[in-house]
């Protein structure tokens, strides 16, 4: 009898505690973020996203001669694989529109390639290398996110969204490397 009075003192304790708290917040419904830049035009869109691919593989590539850093290779042999599977996913979203992707790198990505071969030493180059991968992922993922959240067509905003995604995580990794 002397257990059932204490644990009824108890409750009474814990409903009275209750009556003096604040009633929780209600929650905010969550931020969408927009995109930091305007998309490109679906044409522009394929072209530019075509030639940070093909890019990827060839600075994956000469990496994979040049380079002294093991993560370095490593890193580039994974490079090399996921920008041919954008490159085929872009290519054939490409296609259904009657867009098809160029085989030539634009001005920014021919300088960077070109830059990246001037290197004159191994430390030289895995230094331009691993900050050249920041700097085009970084600009890749705007570029795909801008697309999949603002972009004319809803074939390449699919294939932007992947590619924003995946964009991410490879700065991710080479932040971490």
């Amino acid at each position: 009898m002397k257990q059932l009075r204490i644990g009824v003192a108890i409750a009474a304790l814990a409903i009275a505690g209750c009556a003096t708290r604040q009633p929780a917040p209600e929650p905010r419904p969550p931020q969408i973020e927009q995109p930091a830049e305007r998309p490109l035009p679906a044409a522009a869109y394929v072209a530019r996203a075509a030639s940070i691919d093909l890019f990827q593989v060839r600075a994956g590539e000469l990496t994979l001669e040049r380079s002294g850093s093991d993560s370095n290779r490593t890193y580039a042999r994974r490079m090399i694989e996921e920008h041919r599977g954008l490159a085929a996913q872009l290519s054939m979203a490409g296609r259904r529109l009657n867009l098809l992707p160029s085989n030539a790198l634009q001005p920014e990505q021919q300088g960077w390639l070109d830059q990246l071969a001037a290197a004159t030493s191994v430390a030289q180059y895995d230094a331009t290398y691993r900050r050249q991968e920041m700097a085009a992922h970084e600009a890749s993922y705007r570029v795909h996110y801008a697309y999949a959240y603002g972009g004319d067509s809803p074939t390449l905003r699919l294939v932007a969204r992947s590619a924003a995604r995946i964009e991410q995580e490879h700065g991710r990794q080479m932040r971490m490397m």
